[in-house]
């Protein structure tokens, strides 16, 4: 005899859209995301002798190590602009994007133990993330000014009024680091193969990005190829960053807007990669 077909009374399922980011549910738990920043500054420098003094130590010897191989050894060309400021520059946005993207990309994976024992937007970690990174970024664009004083003293840089649009730059680098990140964290709860790869996947991205090498020296060398140096969505960023704050730079407005255009597109990406994530990752982190 057949048995009869059961009838569910009642289903529990995520009511989320996918191209949803309800943000309404994370301001509710803004406490929780000030305590993950909490969290996440403190675990930086738990335990080491100088603490947030790290937060000028590492762009300080980056940039030396930098302009002592790439400026004096290599004598690297940097556009006209004081090496010094030139890898500053670079350093303080790249290292802004890097540390925020590979924190995101990290949602699920370290923060499984939590997500699995009690509710909140998964949201909230991504952004304390973001958070965390202002934080750094807004002490090491202190010593970025500071330098720059000193070489606008000096009458060898020119800033100009591009320099206000800083915090869009900043706005959109936050973006695009949130999409990706939003990425590759969901695509790591099933193949953990990428989390290997993404270090050295964003060290590598680091070359084509103008940190160490300017963008005229890369179309430069690519010939008539030189366009493939603008299909970077932070070269037109970086670039207007340095021409705003130092005069200098391959600077467009039309490729920077373009910029925006693809960064807007990969946040959306990510937010639906994110939310069809979030229903099921538990099964497979």
């Amino acid at each position: 005899m057949n048995e009869p077909q059961q009838k569910w009374t009642e289903t529990i399922e995520s009511g989320h859209s996918l191209f949803q980011l309800n943000l309404k549910e994370v301001w509710r738990y803004r406490d929780l995301v000030l305590m993950f920043v909490k969290r996440d500054f403190i675990s930086s420098f738990k335990q080491t002798i100088l603490g947030p003094l790290w937060f000028f130590i590492n762009p300080i010897l980056t940039t030396l190590v930098f302009t002592l191989v790439f400026g004096g050894i290599a004598n690297l060309p940097t556009d006209g602009i004081p090496p010094i400021l030139f890898y500053l520059a670079g350093n303080t946005l790249w290292g802004y994007f890097s540390t925020t993207m590979l924190s995101v990309s990290n949602v699920f994976t370290g923060n499984a133990g939590i997500f699995g024992k009690v509710y909140f937007p998964r949201l909230v970690t991504p952004i304390s993330s973001i958070i965390s990174s202002f934080m750094r970024l807004g002490i090491q664009l202190v010593l970025f000014w500071i330098v720059l004083g000193y070489y606008m003293f000096k009458g060898e840089v020119h800033p100009n009024s591009w320099a206000f649009s800083f915090p869009i730059l900043i706005i959109f680098l936050a973006i695009f680091s949130l999409g990706l990140g939003m990425i590759f964290s969901s695509l790591t709860t099933k193949y953990r193969d990428l989390s290997l790869l993404l270090g050295f996947g964003v060290s590598l991205f680091m070359w084509l990005t103008p940190v160490i090498l300017p963008t005229s020296l890369v179309k430069q060398k690519l010939g008539s190829y030189g366009f493939l140096a603008d299909l970077n969505p932070l070269t037109p960023i970086f670039e207007c960053f340095k021409y705003g704050f130092i005069g200098s730079g391959d600077f467009s407005m039309p490729r920077l807007l373009m910029s925006f255009a693809f960064i807007i597109v990969i946040l959306f990406a990510g937010i639906v990669v994110f939310n069809k994530s979030e229903k099921s990752f538990i099964d497979t982190v």
